[in-house]
């Protein structure tokens, strides 16, 4: 059985994010498929953990693939949330999603939707949102006429608020390939129709792409990234011939022959935004977030509520913005003294920030106070 360490994985990972060097010649999409789906809850954040990874890239030129080339889909994703992935990658996505089974709503009593009435929405959606880009009150009022008034009862509680009856189908939706997130209109959320794609079925696609970008791994580690059961990630992996091999004191499957690693470890510093994808994803958490980083750049555990300062492959302390105007204060905490190497490096972070963002970036060293992000 072949043996990997924590320093060979995290160099290949890091290669293969386009973290170790941002990527040339490649585009938003590229990425996002390399990355196995870029969150985007935050969508500045989503735009900053794209064009970080490319050479050259603005948030521009994420914005132009996402609303104009198409080649980008804003959509839910792994955990039911809001992700950017490439437009060619949505039949995978759509195959494996699919499948996953619905947990229990949470709702009083008949406040849910029968899984008649869900495949109603359905229906209704695919008729509205064809060519057309609605916001959430006029996707309401063409859902109610579609599918009638029951659709648009508000039994949802959220935000203190109550949301339609509908938008319990919404997760659902994109998971089937039939609704997606248009471009805001000023502040209002918008829906649309998915580009069109040709059905495929199986999840072992998704399953590859997972192990592709953050493997070794394990069937509970990819039913963490996921959202959905061990069971149901261990069937997907073992619908492939996978390979296993040893890796920190215990075992974990890779793609067949996929062993190989960069001979220098990982180097360098980084600036990553709220949620990016591969402090969530790249396990064990514990080698990622070693020492006082385990307490302070995690919330409960949960990775991804604080902006993060990579070092060298790991994590090395947390960071904040804040803009007024063009101007872009980047404030640094670092968990240990930074070399005079990293220093500089941090100073070129700190630049490139300011181009993606299109801002003129003021760093200092100190102590972040704002708390993590919900």
């Amino acid at each position: 059985m072949k043996e990997l360490s924590w320093p060979e994985v995290s160099a290949r990972r890091l290669v293969r994010q386009g973290l170790a060097d941002p990527v040339k010649g490649a585009s938003p999409a590229d990425l996002a498929s390399a990355m196995a789906g870029v969150h985007a809850q935050v969508i500045s954040a989503g735009e900053h953990s794209l064009a970080l990874r490319l050479d050259g890239a603005t948030r521009q030129d994420v914005q132009k693939a996402l609303w104009e080339d198409g080649t980008l889909v804003k959509t839910y994703g792994p955990r039911g949330t809001v992700h950017l992935m490439a437009a060619r990658d949505l039949p995978m996505w759509v195959a494996a999603m699919s499948t996953i089974p619905a947990g229990p709503s949470g709702l009083p009593e008949g406040a849910g939707l029968t899984p008649e009435q869900t495949e109603e929405l359905m229906a209704a959606m695919r008729q509205v949102l064809t060519g057309a880009v609605l916001t959430t009150d006029e996707l309401t009022e063409a859902l109610v006429a579609a599918a009638g008034p029951w659709a648009g009862e508000k039994v949802m509680p959220a935000f203190q608020d109550m949301w339609p009856r509908w938008r319990q189908a919404v997760g659902h939706a994109a998971n089937r390939g039939v609704i997606c997130f248009g471009p805001n209109r000023g502040r209002k959320v918008t829906f649309t129709a998915p580009p069109p794609f040709e059905p495929v079925t199986g999840r072992h696609t998704l399953t590859t792409a997972y192990l592709h970008a953050y493997g070794p791994a394990t069937p509970q580690q990819f039913a963490r990234w996921l959202g959905t059961s061990i069971t149901w990630a261990t069937a997907a992996f073992a619908e492939l011939d996978l390979e296993e091999v040893a890796f920190d004191g215990g075992r974990a499957w890779v793609l067949p022959g996929d062993t190989e690693a960069p001979r220098a470890e990982a180097q360098g510093v980084r600036l990553l935004p709220y949620f990016d994808a591969y402090p969530i994803a790249a396990q064990p958490r514990e080698r990622l977030f070693p020492g006082r980083a385990r307490e302070r750049a995690l919330n409960r555990g949960q990775a991804g509520n604080f902006p993060l300062l990579l070092l060298d492959g790991v994590v090395g302390g947390v960071w904040h913005q804040k803009r007024s105007g063009k101007k872009i204060t980047i404030t640094v905490e670092t968990l240990e003294p930074l070399s005079p190497a990293h220093r500089l490096e941090l100073g070129d972070q700190a630049a490139r920030l300011g181009e993606i963002m299109d801002g003129a970036p003021v760093l200092t060293l100190g102590q972040v106070t704002v708390g993590p992000h919900a």
